[in-house]
């Protein structure tokens, strides 16, 4: 893997570029606040988590994966939770598809196996292309990180079967995220505190976006796309499912969902980060 500033700056050119006001998102003048007749809203704990050995040969040393949405060993997308105990290391391996990953707990360092180790805190982003040679390592008790894929199932291969599909890996340390506020995106009603990153978009116009709310937060996240998924990475916030008068808590690694025109009512008592995978506009208000 290339470890160079140029990915960096890339990232960050990309990012900023694509989150210009006067850009892709001043296109959608429309609001998409309304009243939701059929509400497809839909909420999953952490608790409910089911945990399996991803190297069973490895014993208490391997890995626990846990499905959030999806099915990692089918050819569907897929999002779940990674688990590693303090000190693990993988040997050099690669994967049949390319995977996006953001920290959750702990450090991590994935990268080409030769590289220096070069620690991502909780917050930080990555890819790791298909067919590229790395290790994945972890520093920390309950180091977990959030791992997604567009098409399944997601398989480790030795490195003999290593291939170039073109793609190169994206390494973003959480201090070097681009933020957006209510000036700079209309994706946030004027007022709002909240804050947004812009982490990718593929050709289907799936995207992945980092909503951070602030401190006593009170409002709703709007949402139009036919697919939404909201992974709380850091945090918890309170989930108000619609017509009901009950919140649920949801903290790191729980997630809410829904398809076609949403509405989102949370509240924070602290400052939360959640990642939201969608393919149209979202608000918040």
């Amino acid at each position: 893997m290339i470890k160079s500033n140029f990915y960096l700056f890339l990232i960050v050119g990309l990012v900023a570029s694509c989150n210009n006001p006067k850009s892709e998102e001043k296109a959608t003048e429309n609001t998409i606040s309304q009243i939701i007749e059929k509400p497809t809203n839909k909420i999953g704990l952490s608790t409910n988590i089911i945990w399996e050995q991803m190297n069973p040969a490895r014993g208490d040393k391997s890995p626990l994966a846990g499905t959030i949405w999806g099915n990692r060993k089918s050819e569907v997308p897929t999002g779940y939770i990674g688990k590693f105990v303090d000190g693990f290391s993988s040997p050099p391996h690669i994967h049949n598809v390319t995977y996006r990953a953001i920290v959750m707990k702990g450090l991590i360092h994935n990268d080409d196996p030769e590289a220096e180790n070069m620690w991502m805190p909780v917050g930080s982003f990555w890819t790791q292309p298909a067919g590229e040679s790395h290790i994945t390592a972890a520093k920390g008790e309950g180091t977990m990180a959030y791992i997604e894929i567009d098409n399944g199932p997601y398989l480790v291969k030795p490195t003999t079967e290593s291939f170039d599909d073109g793609e190169r890996p994206i390494n973003i340390d959480v201090s070097n995220i681009v933020w957006l506020d209510n000036t700079q995106t209309n994706w946030i009603s004027t007022n709002n505190q909240s804050k947004m990153s812009f982490l990718w978009k593929n050709a289907e116009d799936i995207r992945g976006i980092f909503v951070k709310l602030p401190k006593n937060f009170k409002g709703n996240i709007y949402s139009k796309g036919t697919i939404l998924y909201g992974v709380i990475i850091e945090g918890n916030v309170d989930y108000q499912m619609p017509d009901t008068n009950s919140k649920t808590n949801l903290d790191a690694g729980s997630y809410f969902e829904s398809t076609g025109n949403s509405v989102h009512e949370i509240s924070t008592t602290e400052e939360a980060l959640i990642y939201i995978r969608t393919n149209d506009k979202i608000e918040i208000k």
